[in-house]
């Protein structure tokens, strides 16, 4: 009985700290354990009087970062979706708030060539990804406040350059917002005019806030062998492109310029980007941060001059919702082609680019394109080669006499080494002869690595037969078996070092790394051969001219040896 009795009284006691428990979240402003969802719609109903009183931005909500919404007796209108279609674009707008909640990209497939359109905004079930706008500093319109589409034409028709789409909110404490979206042909950047009008009897001074939200989920093109970076991103031209982590964003970490009279700030992801320009020298405020369970929000602030009684004033912008076309970047902002990310060998990266697109100018083909740029980076680099397989042919002429000295000496390690020092001085052998020259080169073949990866145009980009899409791996994985070919012949034709166990390490390292090569896309597998394949022939050529006979060492005879 008194066992039943304790029983009791520990679920009595462990219910009630739950209880406790979730009060304290509440009163910290977090959701709740039981029925978040009630808690959500208390927050949205209460965020405009907490608004008014802190000029932050809205509080947050399911929708996205700043969720506010308009003070009102009667239940807010039902939101209305509103299609917009130009030669480019399927847009979709939400009237609550004149939001872009849906974006797709009609000039490129969502996968292999022949799938549907690639959508990059998105507000489902599935994902989060939208453009929002408002006003912060009083009870104004926000991005949660009921809008109206004004009448006019949704469809870019034939012959038109613009299609202008306008959205206009009742009247919030005393303020109207007007907001104008105008969309140009074969253009993924829109002009976003706002307009403040106010109404009232008092002037105002709101405060105009832009966001980028989206959930933390990694896109499709991730693969656990590489990785891009999908996340905001910040530019100044004071501290220049600042990526911001997600981790970062939830550890309370993230570091970026904070103020600015310039820059932009983006959301990226690989080969497409969304990114909130405001003019140069429009002061404004940088923020990142967490705003609902995987949730991210990346904007700017910028504040109005006091709008008299009866005035307006006007604050144009762009929105880039596309892909990652630099020279399309370059001319539309200072920095801005900087989301498509090298990393830290931009300084080689951009010089490859650009050559690359060259000869794209002359072969019409991206897949050949790969080709001659690398048979054009080794004739750049063929004497420092040379000199390296010339190394690399004295090191194998001499390589059976230091096997057989080994085998001699191996009970002496200190005369083994004199001797083998004395053997290196008397043929003049540089054993590292043959590295110094492929590391100086390490750094380009990287870079052009990151190009490749990087490149927007080599979505859907077909080379040869089989290969429709140089962004995809192999589908019957013919390039990858090649590449492993080339790589065991040119590792045969590199000399042994003396020592056995980095013999075995020689021929396993590039084994791996060819199993690797087996996901990745085809146009970096493509890269790689046309490599291997120009190094066979040049180190062949060179064994050949200084009389080394070609011997090939095989994998499974080298691990046969004791």
């Amino acid at each position: 009985m008194n066992d039943i009795r304790r029983s009791i009284l520990w679920v009595v006691f462990g219910f009630s700290l739950i209880l406790i428990w979730d009060k304290w979240q509440i009163h910290n402003g977090k959701q709740p354990t039981f029925f978040p969802a009630s808690f959500v719609n208390e927050q949205a109903q209460q965020a405009p009087a907490a608004k008014a009183a802190d000029g932050s931005l809205p509080s947050a909500t399911t929708a996205a970062a700043a969720a506010g919404s308009t003070p009102s007796e009667a239940p807010a209108p039902v939101a209305q979706r509103h299609v917009v279609s130009t030669d480019v674009f399927e847009l979709v707008f939400n009237s609550e708030g004149g939001a872009l909640v849906g974006a797709t990209l009609l000039k490129h497939a969502s996968g292999e060539l022949g799938t549907p359109p690639f959508v990059l905004l998105d507000q489902s079930e599935r994902r989060t990804y939208v453009a929002q706008t408002g006003l912060i500093g009083g009870t104004f319109p926000t991005h949660k406040t009921p809008m109206t589409l004004v009448p006019g034409p949704v469809t870019l028709a034939d012959g038109q350059d613009s299609l202008v789409v306008k959205f206009e909110s009742a009247d919030v404490g005393g303020v109207k917002l007007l907001k104008t979206y105008t969309l140009h042909r074969g253009r993924y950047d829109i002009d976003v005019a706002h307009e403040v009008v106010n109404t009232g009897t008092q002037p105002v001074t709101p405060q105009l806030y832009l966001q980028l939200v989206r959930d933390g989920g990694k896109v499709e093109t991730e693969t656990p062998f590489y990785s891009t970076f999908t996340g905001p991103a910040i530019y100044t031209e004071a501290q220049k492109y600042q990526k911001v982590e997600f981790k970062e964003i939830d550890e309370n970490k993230a570091s970026f310029e904070k103020t600015s009279p310039n820059g932009y700030v983006a959301m990226v992801q690989h080969y497409f980007t969304t990114a909130w320009l405001l003019g140069e020298g429009v002061q404004r405020e940088n923020f990142a941060r967490k705003v609902d369970t995987n949730l991210y929000a990346v904007g700017s602030i910028t504040p109005l001059a006091a709008v008299a009684p009866g005035q307006s004033q006007k604050v144009e912008s762009r929105l880039y919702v596309g892909p990652q076309e630099e020279k399309v970047l370059e001319r539309l902002a200072p920095g801005l082609e900087l989301v498509k990310d090298y990393g830290w060998l931009t300084i080689l990266a951009k010089p490859l680019y650009w050559l690359l697109e060259k000869i794209y100018g002359f072969v019409s083909n991206w897949g050949w394109s790969i080709v001659l740029l690398v048979v054009l980076i080794k004739a750049a680099f063929y004497w420092l080669n040379a000199s390296a397989y010339r190394s690399m042919a004295k090191m194998k002429a001499i390589n059976p006499r230091i096997m057989e000295m080994r085998e001699r000496l191996k009970n002496n390690p200190q005369a083994m080494q004199q001797e083998m020092m004395k053997m290196y001085r008397e043929e003049k052998v540089n054993p590292l002869g043959g590295c110094f020259p492929i590391l100086i080169q390490i750094p380009v073949f990287i870079a052009l690595y990151w190009v490749l990866l990087s490149s927007v145009e080599m979505r859907n980009a077909p080379w040869i037969g089989w290969i429709t899409d140089l962004s995809t791996p192999d589908p019957w994985f013919v390039l990858p078996a090649v590449m492993t070919l080339t790589t065991i012949i040119q590792t045969a034709l590199n000399p042994l070092p003396p020592d056995p166990i980095q013999a075995k390490m020689m021929w396993l390292m590039p084994l791996v790394f060819s199993v690797m090569f087996f996901f990745f896309p085809a146009g970096l597998v493509l890269y790689w051969i046309t490599n291997n394949i120009l190094t066979i022939v040049q180190q062949a050529h060179i064994n050949h001219r200084m009389g080394v006979p070609l011997k090939v060492t095989l994998p499974f005879e080298l691990f046969k040896k004791k």
